[in-house]
């Protein structure tokens, strides 16, 4: 999916939610657990909830390696289901991969290529740490998209993140300047965490056009609209993702309907503010 349609897709669903499918077999509904596959049915469940309303969905790799062959079977089946509605949806691995060149080029095969050589998801998120070689064979895919870890929402992104260097920059400033050198607005997205929403302003003072994935809303207490009035662009330019304020509002039978509800919710104030800053 490429920039022209993701922005269109936002535009034609009046929304920027990303569900992220943090799927623990500890915290599905108990009358799933009989079934062949009780991730994948659990993750159907939410997919089918929510299709009209959610722009992207994240699987996040955890979830799925942890739980062995088993885990991987539930990630390739949920990865197929989300085909089934290719045009209406972004589908991003929350993999956080990054090592040196030629193991990179595997960990972009085995996501981005196009089934039955890989998963062929359309972005994955990647760690910066070791620099260009490992993040370039990412970019390799038509289409396809590196997700470039810059500002996190989590508490320890202040250990290294945020520290200055001799030039005044901080860490995560020079990893955003320095990677426009290897890709563009049209395949770069960066995550940049709602708990960090104020940094916004720095951020889109360097990178004024590439979409951001912002964690951290709901359950990390993130404010959707300090994001929308610091990152918000012409096109939207925002992904918010929601993950267990959404999957896990209900461990009953009704969690299908329950997450929908919570969906909803986002999706409405996500409406208002598209609205309020002219992208639809």
């Amino acid at each position: 999916m490429n920039y022209k349609q993701l922005s269109g897709l936002i535009k034609k669903k009046r929304s920027f939610l990303c569900i992220g499918l943090d799927s623990d077999p500890k915290k599905i509904p108990g009358n799933l657990l009989t079934s062949d596959d009780p991730v994948f049915e659990f993750n159907r469940q939410i997919i089918d909830a929510t299709i009209d309303i959610a722009v992207a969905y994240k699987p996040n790799m955890a979830f799925y390696e942890s739980e062995g062959i088993r885990g991987w079977k539930s990630l390739e089946k949920t990865i197929d289901y989300l085909g089934r509605f290719k045009d209406s949806v972004f589908a991003i691995a929350d993999a956080k991969r990054g090592d040196i060149g030629n193991t990179s080029e595997r960990y972009a095969k085995a996501f981005l290529a196009d089934p039955p050589e890989g998963f062929g998801f359309d972005g994955i998120t990647v760690a910066p740490y070791m620099g260009n070689d490992s993040v370039k064979p990412f970019l390799k895919y038509s289409e396809k998209w590196v997700i470039l870890l810059a500002l996190t929402s989590n508490s320890g992104a202040f250990d290294f993140q945020t520290e200055k260097l001799e030039n005044g920059q901080t860490i995560f400033e020079t990893v955003i300047r320095k990677s426009q050198e290897w890709g563009t607005h049209e395949n770069m997205m960066y995550v940049v965490g709602a708990t960090k929403a104020e940094m916004l302003a720095v951020i889109r003072r360097i990178i004024p056009n590439h979409f951001l994935l912002v964690p951290g809303i709901g359950a990390q207490g993130g404010s959707l609209e300090e994001v929308s009035e610091y990152g918000m662009t012409k096109d939207c330019g925002l992904l918010v993702n929601s993950s267990r304020g959404i999957i896990y509002a209900s461990d009953k039978n009704d969690f299908a309907m329950k997450a929908r509800e919570e969906a909803l919710l986002l999706k409405n104030k996500m409406e208002h503010e598209l609205y309020k800053y002219g992208v639809i």
